[in-house]
């Protein structure tokens, strides 16, 4: 490929997206972002600091999985305008955007072809499912199914695999 493509990780709470991300940066150089904390830096933090008593962005990315729904409800929001805006924000500096939580946001970006690849990280062997209130996107929607049900050493095998096949 003449450009880096620009990928999307998706999937279930704590499944393994940005572990996958970490590991194809470690490897392959791809840059990612997640979008928690992307979110929290770009206007999470400053609209909920004083209601959480947040220190700072990061402090307001930690608690995050406390307060899922109403991060979902905040990210929808911002995107209301432009159901892509967070992920034009993210990849301006990023191959990978890591956590989109809604449909209607994949799909507008796949209509502005912002993403090239769509991957789905899936753990449901071994981990639940996250609540459809913050979280609404079939495992189908993803071009590419990377399971995360064994050891972190098939895991890490899988990915690599994925990443030869993409970056190399």
């Amino acid at each position: 490929m003449s450009k880096r493509p620009k990928l999307l990780i998706i999937g279930h709470g704590r499944h393994g997206k940005d572990t996958m991300a970490e590991l194809l940066e470690d490897k392959y150089g791809m840059t990612f972002r997640s979008s928690s904390i992307a979110a929290s830096e770009i206007f999470i933090y400053e609209k909920i600091k004083e209601k959480y008593d947040y220190v700072d962005a990061a402090d307001c990315f930690h608690d995050r999985c406390n307060h899922r729904a109403e991060w979902y409800n905040m990210i929808c929001e911002y995107n209301k305008h432009d159901r892509a805006k967070l992920a034009k924000d993210i990849l301006k500096d990023s191959d990978c955007y890591v956590g989109m939580r809604d449909l209607s946001e994949i799909d507008e970006c796949m209509k502005q072809r912002v993403f090239d690849l769509i991957v789905w990280v899936d753990a449901s062997e071994r981990l639940p499912k996250e609540c459809s209130n913050s979280f609404n996107v079939p495992k189908n929607r993803a071009d590419v199914v990377i399971y995360n049900n064994g050891t972190f050493a098939e895991f890490t095998d899988k990915v690599h695999a994925f990443g030869k096949l993409i970056f190399n």
